[in-house]
């Protein structure tokens, strides 16, 4: 079996996949602290409830993006393991994917892990929009090659920085409000997060979209990702596919 591993700046996400299977999958919130053991002691207790053993575990594939804690994922995998994982972002690692950026070492693991999942399932030119600590728009040009894209903070750290600068403006939760005139504060701050955010997807994605597709005749699909995405899609039709698996799914196709 294969463990899968994808460490995000808000959650480190395992799964178990047995050939294609997707066995089983479990997060759990991103610690710079947190270490080797610590992890073990969790995973390997849920690994058990679903029947997995580490000795069943014969390889890994890790892709980080939080290099304090990347050193600890490789000794989980290697003291618990009994495997040196795969690093996404190694040299010696070939993606199957061009990567257009003026410096390819730019780009971030997670981005180019999406990119390779996207081509596998769907036609190109491509957007992946992966909403999460950050909202990453990431570009797949009509040849399959990685062309880019755009960073932005995603809605939670936006939202928290409005509350920690502005000191009479509560903590809120991200919702999608049935109207845009909020008749309180935290509906007007809701309002502003969610449509505000909505409203900036939609503006990138039409400005992509149009250097895409420069004559408008070619079709170009969206694909979104991500803890927060399910939600922003409620407000927009300009995402075609909702993948939770993108990230995972394209692990397990590079370790191929």
């Amino acid at each position: 079996m294969l463990l899968a591993i994808d460490a995000g700046n808000t959650n480190v996400v395992f799964a178990v996949f047995d050939g294609d299977e997707k066995r089983a999958h479990w997060r759990i919130s991103t610690d710079s602290q947190r270490t080797a053991d610590e992890y073990a002691v969790w995973l390997v207790t849920l690994m058990g409830m679903k029947g997995i053993t580490p000795a069943d575990i014969h390889a890994a594939i890790l892709s980080s993006v939080v290099p304090s804690q990347t050193y600890a994922l490789i000794k989980l995998t290697e003291d618990h393991f009994g495997c040196t994982p795969m690093r996404v972002g190694d040299p010696a690692v070939d993606l199957g994917l061009q990567n257009k950026l003026l410096n390819p070492r730019e780009a971030g693991a997670d981005r180019l892990v999406n990119a390779v999942s996207a081509v596998a399932s769907y036609p190109t030119p491509l957007i992946v929009i992966d909403i999460g600590t950050g909202t990453t728009f990431d570009v797949v040009d009509a040849e399959g090659a990685f062309a880019g894209g755009v960073i932005a903070p995603g809605p939670a750290l936006s939202l928290d920085a409005l509350h920690r600068v502005a000191a009479q403006l509560p903590k809120v939760d991200i919702a999608k409000p049935d109207v845009a005139i909020g008749r309180g504060t935290v509906a007007a701050m809701q309002s502003g997060m969610f449509w505000g955010y909505t409203g900036m997807i939609e503006g990138i994605l039409k400005r992509i979209i149009a250097e895409l597709s420069p004559d408008g005749q070619t079709k170009v699909t969206v694909i979104g990702t991500g803890g927060l995405v399910r939600l922003f899609a409620e407000g927009t039709d300009m995402i075609h596919h909702i993948d939770g698996d993108l990230t995972l799914r394209g692990l397990r196709l590079i370790h191929e």
